[in-house]
């Protein structure tokens, strides 16, 4: 049986992003395990597989990467359907919501770390609106401001890591 080029290259794809997922649920369930300087602040690292996965394979891939990861971090880590897991769907739904979003609209125009900081500010905007809901408490809101500017930290951290990594895919797999 002899497979064509385009059945390999579907075939490495779909290895590809299943690497992606793993290892993302990885990272996540690793960095829940990491000393952090505050209890609620964590710093995506796993938001650099989806945008890797979002730069080499679009939107698509970007979704499954996040959704297997919270899906997966949820159940590994025992907070599946609890307020931690609602508030990881909501910010990962909403920060690669505006990821997808900012790469379809802005194309070649923004990079990664451009697209990493509309994530984070997602992530956070998500969080604190599903915080905000099960809280009931409005003064949550004046968290704002210093969220974001711990968003565009990490943001950035991740959006420079994740440029580094897709450079490197892109020279060793012959990618692009």
């Amino acid at each position: 049986m002899t497979f064509s080029a385009a059945d390999r290259e579907k075939s490495r794809r779909e290895v590809l992003l299943a690497l992606f997922s793993a290892l993302a649920i990885g990272v996540h369930t690793l960095e829940v395990l990491l000393p952090s300087p505050l209890p609620w602040l964590r710093l995506g690292l796993a938001n650099i597989l989806t945008l890797c996965a979002l730069f080499l394979f679009g939107g698509r891939a970007a979704w499954m990467v996040t959704l297997t990861r919270i899906g997966m971090g949820g159940l590994l880590l025992g907070t599946f359907f609890s307020p931690t897991f609602f508030l990881a769907l909501a910010g990962g739904v909403i920060a690669t919501a505006l990821m997808t979003f900012g790469r379809t609209i802005a194309g070649k125009h923004l990079g990664p770390v451009g697209i990493s900081l509309l994530g984070a500010a997602g992530h956070v905007l998500g969080q604190l609106l599903v915080a905000g809901w099960l809280l009931q408490h409005a003064g949550l809101w004046h968290l704002l401001p210093y969220l974001l500017l711990l968003a565009v930290a990490t943001g950035t951290m991740n959006g420079l890591a994740a440029d580094l990594l897709l450079e490197r895919l892109r020279l060793r797999l012959h990618l692009e």
